[in-house]
């Protein structure tokens, strides 16, 4: 697998603080007809034991019961690690040198393939669970950040954060779900291990392996907290999806068959999946394994889609035109690389499949391509920052790294804000809306930059608009803003005021003063919310709507023309119920 930052798998460092991370391994890049009911993996008897010498094979058969042909695995030398009957995708594990070709002769069997050049790790039978860092002190500051400005980010958070509804899924090297930045807007319902092929859902296992999954995660929906960085849709919920194995940060293909049939089970709106699958950059259909790869693959892509999810990947980081594919001398790369002729048959996956958002890096202006960053005419769908991205790593710090890895979860981000606007929106809907309300980008002066300003191989459709996905068309106005980020507890059946005092305003306020609110609390049906002018004026912003939904993230536009501007404003939060409690996180006003 590639990492999309320069970061995974191989991963190539631009700098000692500005990493490069891959897309697809981990980019690894060098710098990511079925049948209904669930997915839910159904789990043969495995060997007690590992032994040495195994390796792991796709069989595909055709989707619903896969009865027979799992007997047939073991009947012919192997074991069944994990199978997603609805796909008809068996995970098999076996010793024997002649397993794929005597399967490939059984009844019922489409293809089978070798899903990687090495043994299957010990590891895979009784895996150790990922350290949990000890955190770091959250910083004191949250600058906007210029590639959040860039894709007007910052001016989409005050018309809409991202709702706590829309669930994103980060399949990567696993997310440090403790880091203060992370925290607020982490699913742990929802997150897993899916290294080695099958998920494991003990707590904790979807932790990181290495950095990369956390800085996405970061880029995504760090929270708008006042501490260190804000993601571009900071009031989303991201669940970890561990694709990537411990040590090698590769991510095989039974891997990431795992977690696209996990997106599609546990209803993630949108994926992000900067990497590919390794261990090959580019799977070509003449290979009897990689066929098996890529249908495989393809398989669960097409099922999460069918599930309504939508997955965003990135490019790759070899600088290399994906529409004109030559050679590729860097894989397989879990052994030894070997130097292969291809042909444009042969896909970068899961970034090239049907469906996926492919996504190229941005430099540090913005409107060029980044030296490392893959493009292609008609491959290529739309570009973000990837350059010296600032996020968060494990341990409650943050860092730059830079890499295709870096771009694609902007777009995630983007794709998660236009789901909030528009919850009927199906996948293709988000695709479609992605590429349309894209900000044009013209070609340099360089010659293997084609097509025109509207679509072209560097930028494709051009850089995403996050203030166009949540439905702004210009700015919002200018105006001072003013916050309050103290924490006040919001008990059962009581009432509490957080106070801001507005200051250096001339007149009164306006007749669309945007009120800024973030509550957390697990049942905002209990709860209602109002804003309170300096002269005691009460303003209605939310009045025990929503049921059973968690927190209110979300901005108010108030006609407050009445109220002289300046004096102490106050939330004033009502929990009318017993059972659930929460606390006011932080709000704002911008006049």
């Amino acid at each position: 697998m590639r990492l999309s930052a320069l970061a995974l798998g191989t991963t190539l460092a631009l700098g000692t603080t500005a990493g490069l991370a891959q897309a697809a391994p981990l980019d690894n890049e060098p710098l990511g007809s079925r049948a209904a009911g669930p997915a839910a993996p159904a789990i043969a008897a495995a060997p007690a034991a590992w032994a040495a010498g195994t390796r792991a094979y796709l069989v595909i058969t055709t989707p619903g019961d896969t009865t027979a042909v799992r007997a047939a695995v073991v009947s012919n030398g192997g074991s069944v690690f994990a199978s997603y009957d609805a796909i008809g995708v068996i995970v098999a594990h076996s010793t024997s040198a002649s397993f794929a070709a005597t399967m490939r002769g059984v009844s019922g069997v489409q293809k089978v393939g070798a899903t990687r050049t090495s043994d299957v790790p010990a590891d895979a039978y009784n895996p150790a669970l990922p350290a949990n860092p000890a955190q770091a002190a959250a910083p004191t500051t949250e600058p906007v950040r210029s590639d959040m400005t860039q894709i007007k980010a910052d001016q989409a958070w005050a018309v809409n954060p991202g709702s706590a509804t829309v669930k994103v899924g980060i399949l990567d090297t696993g997310v440090d779900d403790q880091h203060q930045d992370l925290a607020p807007n982490f699913n742990a319902a929802d997150s897993v291990s899916c290294a080695y092929g099958k998920p494991d859902t003990r707590a904790g296992a979807w932790r990181d392996v290495d950095e990369h999954g956390t800085h996405v995660a970061g880029t995504i929906a760090a929270a708008k907290n006042g501490k260190g960085a804000i993601g571009v849709a900071p009031g989303v919920k991201i669940s970890s999806v561990r694709v990537a194995e411990p040590g090698t940060t590769l991510f095989f293909a039974e891997n990431t068959v795992c977690g696209l049939v996990w997106a599609g089970d546990h209803g993630f709106k949108v994926t992000n999946n900067s990497y590919y699958t390794d261990p090959w950059q580019f799977n070509c259909p003449n290979d009897l394994d990689q066929a098996a790869i890529l249908e495989g693959v393809g398989r669960a892509q097409a099922y999460a889609e069918s599930k309504g999810s939508l997955q965003v990947a990135a490019a790759g980081n070899s600088n290399v035109d994906l529409a004109n594919k030559t050679t590729d001398s860097t894989s397989p790369n879990d052994s030894t690389p070997v130097n292969r002729t291809l042909t444009n048959d042969c896909l970068d996956i899961p970034a090239e499949l049907p469906g996926v958002v492919t996504v190229a890096a941005n430099g540090t202006s913005g409107t060029s391509k980044a030296s490392f960053s893959n493009y292609g005419r008609d491959i290529i769908e739309v570009s973000a920052p990837g350059e010296s991205v600032y996020s968060t790593v494990p341990g409650g710090k943050y860092a730059s790294l830079s890499g295709t890895s870096m771009a694609s979860p902007h777009v995630a981000g983007v794709a998660a804000l236009l789901a909030s606007a528009n919850p009927a929106y199906t996948p293709a809907d988000i695709r479609a809306k992605l590429g349309e309300q894209a900000t044009d980008l013209a070609c340099p002066a360089d010659a293997r930059c084609t097509g025109t300003t509207a679509k072209n191989s560097f930028f494709g459709e051009g850089r995403v608009d996050a203030l166009k996905a949540v439905g702004g068309s210009t700015p919002p106005p200018a105006g001072k803003y003013f916050e309050n980020l103290t924490d006040y507890a919001i008990a059962d059946n009581s009432t509490v005021e957080s106070p801001l005092t507005v200051s250096g305003v001339t007149g009164n306020a306006p007749a669309t003063l945007k009120v800024g609110v973030d509550i957390k609390h697990t049942y905002i049906g209990d709860l209602k919310v109002d804003l309170i002018a300096p002269d005691g004026s009460v303003y209605n912003l939310h009045n025990r709507t929503g049921s059973g939904t968690d927190n209110i993230v979300q901005t108010y536009t108030v006609n407050a023309s009445s109220e002289v501007a300046n004096g102490v404003w106050k939330l004033r939060v009502s929990d009318n119920a017993s059972a659930d409690t929460g606390r006011i996180d932080a709000w704002n006003l911008t006049f």
